[in-house]
């Protein structure tokens, strides 16, 4: 069952519900009871530019669900290392649409994708699924700016499959929506190598969640998975983090760490770290923590003047920093620093 399945079918049996342990706490059957229309073709002309296009070799853009230019998975097979611009750009109102995109490196391939996921609609529900593959000692490194609606529901689910030694580096940020689900499912090959990063803010009514699983049943693979984020006012944040190492996975290493701040007493995070374990020679671990701000650098800042918005906002930017720093691309990271600048000054 998916969002993706019950839009092709028009059947909301199909949704996932909190029956569904990985869906408990983004509930969609209780939430649509009737699927929207399809929704119409987007205007193209009011299109702007996307945050990542001045970066980029080339930009693909899907508008309400409709590829806008070309047809088919896009494969990347040139020696040279590119840049794609991948925009998921959702005008629609009160309607529902579905997006769908493979993406295959070929052996030695180097590719950063830089998405995002646009909201310039209202109370639309929008599904994307992307199928992402990774030759022998392919690189990619991908960068995910998710800024919907506040009234929308939008799900995004990733399948990653690594090649031998090949090296995937995934940073998603996200401010929520109605309801918003940023899925990775990711599969090691021998000696790959995959980071999972993530961050939310979350303000107002806005529910995020960051959910992903990662399976390793080859030797030497390697994951290190960072998730940070802040909740304010009725917000709700939601990670949920799996790794599997199965039999046969000899020299593992997996980390995950999951960290969050609530600044409001009706703000909430739901937070489930899991490993799963049924090798003997790994080294695995993770941990979690959800607190409030540093009262003493509180009051440390106040002594030295600052007001106190201003500094919660530098606490907050500093804690979620750690996680946007870890961005190779420097052009995307200082994007990336700047789009949570921006939202917590909005926030204060």
């Amino acid at each position: 069952m998916s969002l993706g399945s019950a839009l092709k079918t028009g059947d909301v049996a199909e949704l996932p519900s909190r029956r569904d342990e990985d869906w408990r706490w983004t509930d969609l059957r209780g939430l649509i009871r009737t699927l929207p229309a399809a929704s119409p073709p987007g205007d193209a002309a009011a299109l702007k530019p996307g945050p990542f296009d001045d970066l980029a070799d080339e930009t693909v853009t899907f508008l309400n669900g409709r590829r806008l230019s070309g047809a088919g998975p896009v494969v990347i097979s040139a020696d040279a290392s590119r840049t794609i611009a991948l925009r998921f750009v959702n005008q629609a109102h009160g309607t529902a649409h579905h997006s769908a995109l493979s993406i295959a490196l070929e052996p030695g391939v180097v590719l950063t994708l830089l998405e995002t996921h646009e909201g310039a609609g209202a109370a639309y529900v929008a599904d994307v699924e992307l199928d992402i593959r990774l030759g022998e000692g392919a690189r990619l490194q991908r960068v995910v700016l998710i800024d919907e609606a506040d009234d929308a529901i939008a799900v995004a689910t990733a399948e990653v499959e690594l090649g031998s030694h090949a090296d995937f580096a995934q940073t998603a940020l996200t401010r929520g929506a109605k309801r918003q689900r940023f899925e990775t499912r990711l599969r090691h090959g021998t000696a790959a190598k995959a980071r999972l990063d993530g961050v939310y803010l979350l303000g107002g009514e806005r529910r995020g969640d960051l959910t992903s699983e990662v399976i390793h049943n080859h030797l030497g693979a390697t994951t290190g998975q960072l998730t940070k984020g802040c909740v304010r006012d009725q917000a709700r944040g939601v990670f949920q983090g799996r790794i599997i190492v199965n039999r046969g996975a000899d020299g593992t290493d997996a980390r995950m760490g999951h960290h969050a701040l609530i600044l409001s007493e009706r703000a909430e995070v739901d937070a489930k770290p899991e490993l799963e374990i049924y090798a003997d020679d790994v080294s695995c671990s993770h941990g979690n923590t959800v607190g409030a701000l540093d009262e003493e650098a509180l009051f440390y800042m106040a002594q030295r003047g600052i007001p106190d918005p201003e500094a919660r906002g530098l606490l907050t930017e500093a804690f979620v920093g750690e996680v946007v720093d870890r961005i190779e691309h420097e052009g995307a990271r200082d994007i990336a620093r700047a789009w949570v600048a921006e939202r917590l000054r909005a926030a204060q």
